[in-house]
């Protein structure tokens, strides 16, 4: 089923009010009445130079805390919100429309199929009893793993490994069959690892919510405990054998070619032809393997572990995958334990978690609806002329850095200009044939789009690869850089304020999107992007002598971000946000250059007493405002490959020249760093 966590803010993949303030047409003037960079939401009390994040948010932060439905509570969040109620409007009008065309239909029937809690109610268990009689009713090992295929086909999860059919990284134009480490629940595997009270804390609940779910099922006591203590017994066996989230960001440790006889041959209990078949996988002459010894780990596990633990740990996966979709005591029993992994108070609204299903069961339906309603073809313009101009700028930059030699270069600027732009919605629009909804019977739904899904994904095999395809919907506030594809992507909903608006001068828009733009391009310029070549293909094209320049510079900024704090002894994992950190630094240093070039920059002139550099960079910094919840701090220093918002803004700035001078920051301030300290990369 699907998984309605958030996406990352700004995203690199390696695998959304009215968008503008003035709908006008053409070329629009500052709207006098809107205040992109607003005092009240400022503290003039503190010193730019001393944390620069709370003097351009601080007031907005004391007065906006984080509603009791919500995790957290900031610029992306908000957009986020006003994107939802938007979708609502849609997902209303399309329910109550009874003589819609195919794609409303669909999208009607789905949403009211998730509304309808009496019936959701009346079912109980019966749309997962076949799943679980089933798996009761396993005798052996071939069984068990028929089952793991089985599940996965089905969209009720994966047990034990994870798979799917992707471009092969050092062949980008043949797709290949890949398997990784997963098998676990928690949101990463020092959850199961750690001692501390924080993780003990959480272990213990996630125990309890497994063993009430299976009394919710109808096991006893006794045998629930058991079957708690038999899951969590065996996912902490798992969770051992995973690399950690820093190594996972490593492409060439994480690529190991196979083929399909050698992978079963490290394997004796796991024929891989025979359960990739399962899978619907044709598996051709080979595979690729992120972590080979993982798989020896699960083969073990598998002949050691009794099976009615196995058939326990299955039943798992499809009351996890089924739970928020079922009757209201599994809802509350999946809540209670999300309050503890996340400190969430109040459970989202109903409509809102049917708005994020739909948006990732069938989101180019969805979004065609919202262009259609909701985008200004205006601004898709308005965007390529800004991709185009941060990309010249960039190329300049790359053209005067004075530690990369010409050759390298030269092959930079290969890859730059080799980058395909994506912009608001896909020029081909996914048809969803062969998915059944109804108005009656949502897990039916879900599953019908998640088998339609996975079929998708496991039938490229043998195809051309498809670069048309996208990784976000266009409802999505964020963006993204795939280095396979060497592809930048910004779906339609980021394309607002406090991003871009047509009604803002231009040191806001540069600051906003023009710094999300060069972010994503700096994305393959970054620890992980710049390991790809222009054509896409994992090969190494710099000279030893500047890839060792810039892994000198990339252990600064990890230096840096590692000492800053972020609750009470936990600190940024600045090896696992290596990559966010150098695009947020690369991107702001090319939107600002890019910046100088506009009218407003050369001519100086003050807006709301402020000079364009600053409201550049008020700009940029108003972006990242947040509140988090504590658990949901301590969540995502573990999990988010990115740094939070505090320091996404300041961690930048400090190296740029600019904003010293824009804001006479000087020495004995505290963000102050000597000239000669400042990380310049790209």
């Amino acid at each position: 089923m699907k998984n309605n966590t958030s996406l990352p803010l700004l995203a690199f993949l390696l695998a959304p009010v009215i968008l503008c303030a003035n709908p006008g047409k053409g070329d629009p003037k500052p709207d006098s009445k809107q205040k992109f960079i607003d005092k009240a939401n400022m503290d003039l009390s503190v010193k730019p130079g001393d944390n620069f994040y709370l003097y351009a948010n601080g007031n907005w932060i004391s007065k906006n805390p984080v509603p009791a439905s919500k995790t957290r509570w900031g610029s992306f969040d908000v957009l986020r919100e006003e994107s939802s109620q938007r979708l609502r409007a849609l997902l209303d009008e399309s329910a109550a429309n009874t003589k819609a065309n195919r794609l409303t239909q669909m999208v009607g029937d789905f949403y009211a199929s998730g509304m309808d809690s009496a019936a959701i109610e009346a079912k109980g268990i019966t749309p997962i009893k076949a799943d679980l009689d089933r798996i009761a009713n396993l005798n052996n090992m071939q069984g068990v793993l028929g089952e793991v295929a089985y599940l996965r086909t089905q969209g009720l999860g994966a047990p034990l490994f994870g798979t799917g059919v992707a471009p092969d990284r050092k062949n980008v134009n043949q797709y290949i069959p890949q398997i990784g480490q997963g098998g676990t629940t928690l949101p990463d595997r020092d959850y199961y690892l750690k001692d501390d009270a924080r993780s003990t804390r959480i272990r213990e609940a996630y125990k309890q919510y497994i063993q009430a779910s299976f009394g919710l099922i109808g096991e006893n006591q006794a045998a629930a405990s058991a079957a708690a203590n038999a899951i969590l017994r065996l996912e902490t066996a798992l969770a051992n054998a995973q690399y950690s989230r820093v190594e996972m960001r490593d492409p060439y440790k994480t690529y190991n070619k196979f083929s399909v006889q050698q992978l079963s041959s490290t394997t004796p209990s796991i024929n891989w032809q025979s359960l990739l078949t399962q899978m619907k996988i044709q598996a051709g002459d080979s595979v690729l393997v992120s972590n080979p010894a993982f798989l020896k780990s699960v083969d073990s596990l598998l002949t050691a572990t009794p099976l009615t633990d196995l058939k326990s740990y299955l039943k798992w996966s499809v009351i996890k995958s089924s739970a928020p979709y079922l009757n209201n005591r599994f809802v509350e029993e999946s809540f209670r334990f999300n309050q503890v992994l996340t400190g969430q108070r109040q459970q989202t609204p109903r409509w809102q978690r049917m708005a994020s299903l739909l948006d990732a069961s069938l989101g180019e339906m969805l979004g065609q609806l919202y262009v259609q309603k909701y985008f200004r073809p205006e601004a898709k313009q308005r965007m390529v002329e800004l991709v185009n101009n941060l990309s010249t700028t960039f190329e300049d930059r790359l053209k005067r850095l004075g530690w990369m030699s010409e050759a390298t270069k030269k092959r930079g600027i290969e890859k730059l200009k080799a980058f395909t732009k994506k912009i608001a919605y896909p020029d081909k629009w996914k048809d969803y044939q062969g998915i059944t909804i109804t108005r009656t019977d949502l897990l039916a739904n879900i599953r019908s789009a998640d088998v339609w899904a996975y079929n998708e994904m496991v039938n490229r095999m043998g195809k051309p690869v498809d670069r048309t395809q996208w990784g976000m919907t266009p409802p999505t506030i964020n963006a993204y850089y795939n280095p396979s594809n060497n592809e930048i992507v910004f779906p339609a909903a980021i394309l607002q304020f406090p991003f871009f608006d047509f009604g803002a001068d231009d040191a806001v828009n540069y600051g906003g999107i023009g710094a999300v733009i060069g972010h994503e391009m700096t994305h393959g310029f970054d620890d992980q992007g710049r390991q790809f070549a222009a054509s896409g293909n994992l090969e190494d094209w710099w000279a030893k002598e500047d890839a060792d320049k810039f892994k000198a510079k990339a252990d600064m900024v990890v230096k840096q971000y590692n000492d800053y704090t972020v609750l009470d002894t936990l600190h940024v994992n600045g090896k696992l946000t290596l990559g966010e950190n150098l695009a947020d630094l690369g991107g702001l240093s090319i939107a600002y250059e890019a910046f100088t070039k506009t009218k407003q920059f050369k001519e100086g002139k003050k807006i709301d007493d402020f000079t364009p550099a600053q409201r550049f960079f008020l700009s940029w910094a108003q972006v990242w405002r947040n509140n988090a919840l504590p658990e949901t701090q301590a969540q995502l220093i573990l999990t988010d490959s990115h740094s939070p918002g505090m320091h996404r803004a300041n961690g930048p700035v400090a190296n740029i020249d600019a904003w010293y001078e824009a804001f006479n920051v000087k020495q004995g301030d505290k963000m102050y760093k000597p000239a000669d300290q400042r990380i310049r990369v790209w």
